[in-house]
């Protein structure tokens, strides 16, 4: 094996356990949100109320996220992607610790939901960071021709970290509810605290992306990078922003929200929804790094295509088998349509970072990234939570907004692929040779 070979394999590596533990500690908040935090920092008579409250702060993480993309994304392509995921674990790690430690509002009354707004402010603004620094080391490491499949394994922390997280929940479900609500949901939290010091050991062994360190040995570093990349760059960034967006939103509706509507609405117990998403988690973790192989073979641009295309059909079977209440069909439900976003998923990242110059390439992905988390997917659950109450009873408006949801990620896969007219930038910013598919 090479030395190349070797770098890119450990980058790789860095990347996947880094953001699979910064996406443990999102999905805590998100999983306990669904469960248990609003009972217990919005308590009142309405469990819906208190849900959709929940569910607010679960949101109020997304909309820290652009203005966190634009900073670090500014500093990563200043000063260095490793240093940015250095110091984005240490923000998650402190918030999550902070989560875990708050006391309730029956205990401090409205300091509680006030201080568990500013900890999700703190998250989000580390996972707002943290994404682009990550898919850069990954992919700018990579080996000519497998950009794509190397930047996939930083998504694959997405659904690693879900299952850690389902994994930790389940333990402390066995709990009696008297003590879970007591102290066992905290535990979620604290555990995120080690994976953190983990991950910072991890990280600092890990070298400086080989495609900015040639920037930064060419002494061609941007000196304001965020407004060159929106200057020159404006429409690939909103075609971008829309294209991942089933790839995240979509995965934040079939899995926190659909905790809510299948306890709240048809009445399954949480550990049943619990196991659902754990198998369903699994088959996601070993059909993302398939679906870029499959997309580096066929074509990232016909690929992704195809997949955003079936991401409009799938939430009607999904919802029909959810409603069956039957373990097996529910799980098989909910994984077509995880399958199919994920597919988008794991190869959007590689494709879109492709776009962009290596000089100002973390402030345009990062931008775009976080402006779709912000306006889609952190009001997913809310908007998921409003129709299954205005429509109880009838799982079609649900389906309906899970499609138009995927209609924006191939209307931007398609702009995408028009304004580069089959070409892409290469690793100094040159139009590379076109991608097949395109």
């Amino acid at each position: 094996m090479s030395v190349e070979t070797g770098n890119a394999r450990r980058a790789a590596a860095g990347a996947f356990i880094g953001t699979t533990i910064e996406f443990y500690d999102f999905y805590v908040y998100a999983t306990a949100a669904a469960l248990v935090l609003g009972q217990l920092f919005f308590p009142g008579d309405n469990v819906h109320l208190s849900t959709l409250a929940a569910f607010g702060t679960f949101a109020v993480g997304f909309i820290a996220r652009p203005l966190a993309g634009v900073v670090f994304g500014h500093l990563g392509d200043r000063l260095g992607r490793k240093k940015m995921l250095l110091v984005t674990m240490g923000i998650m790690g402190a918030a999550t610790t902070g989560i875990g430690l708050l006391p309730t509002y029956a205990v401090i009354g409205y300091w509680a939901p006030v201080g568990l707004v500013a900890l999700r402010l703190l998250q989000g603004i580390s996972v707002g960071g943290e994404w682009g620094g990550a898919v850069l080391m990954a992919s700018e490491n990579a080996p000519s021709g497998r950009k794509t499949f190397y930047a996939s394994f930083a998504q694959l922390g997405s659904p690693a970290g879900l299952l850690l997280t389902l994994i930790v929940f389940k333990l402390v479900s066995l709990l009696s509810e008297r003590e879970f609500l007591a102290w066992g949901w905290r535990v979620p939290f604290l555990v995120g605290s080690l994976l953190m010091l983990a991950g910072l050991y991890i990280r600092s062994g890990v070298r400086e992306s080989a495609e900015f360190a040639a920037v930064i040995a060419s002494r061609d570093t941007a000196k304001f990078p965020i407004a060159e990349v929106v200057r020159d760059s404006w429409r690939e960034i909103v075609c971008a922003a829309l294209a991942v967006t089933i790839g995240t939103a979509g995965f934040f509706f079939t899995n926190t929200f659909m905790i809510t509507y299948v306890t709240q609405y048809l009445g399954v117990s949480r550990s049943v929804i619990l196991d659902c998403l754990f198998v369903v988690t699994v088959i996601q973790f070993v059909s993302q790094p398939a679906s870029a192989l499959l997309a580096q073979k066929v074509g990232e641009t016909r690929f992704l295509q195809g997949a955003a295309g079936l991401c409009i059909l799938a939430p009607y079977p999904m919802f029909w088998l959810v409603c069956t209440k039957n373990v097996y069909l529910m799980t098989a439900g909910i994984a077509l349509s995880v399958v199919l976003l994920s597919a988008v998923y794991a190869v959007i990242a590689g494709y879109i970072t492709q776009v962009f110059p290596a000089r100002v390439r973390y402030s345009g992905i990062s931008l775009s990234y976080q402006l779709c988390s912000a306006l889609a997917s952190g009001t997913a659950p809310v908007i998921g939570t409003l129709l299954a109450e205005r429509y109880a009873g009838q799982w079609t408006p649900l389906a309906v907004f899970f499609s138009l949801l995927s209609v924006l990620s191939l209307l931007g896969i398609c702009g995408l692929a028009k304004l580069n007219k089959g070409r892409r930038v290469g690793d100094a910013g040159e139009p590379a040779a076109q991608p097949s598919g395109a």
